[in-house]
């Protein structure tokens, strides 16, 4: 899972998360609530994700590590 923020027109950045289900056939609206849910119970309002995509992989280095970076910019393009 990776959050980060996204350009908004009304706050000016919003909470975006990008998950990697465990089974890709789980994704949809349902495990999207749930999630957003989840947050909503643990977290103060502005640091929960307003919206969850859900991708087959998540870009990795070889290390493993998460490249965060690499996602967030294609929020950015989107502009």
């Amino acid at each position: 899972m990776a959050v980060f923020g996204v350009p908004d027109e009304e706050m000016g950045e919003q909470v975006k998360a990008v998950v990697q289900p465990a089974d890709p056939a789980e994704a949809g609206p349902a495990l999207e609530a749930e999630l957003i849910e989840y947050c909503r119970e643990r977290l103060a309002a502005y640091k929960c994700p307003k919206s969850v995509d859900f991708r087959d992989e998540l870009p990795r280095h070889p290390t493993g590590k998460l490249y965060k970076r690499l996602l967030r910019e294609e929020y950015l393009d989107k502009r």
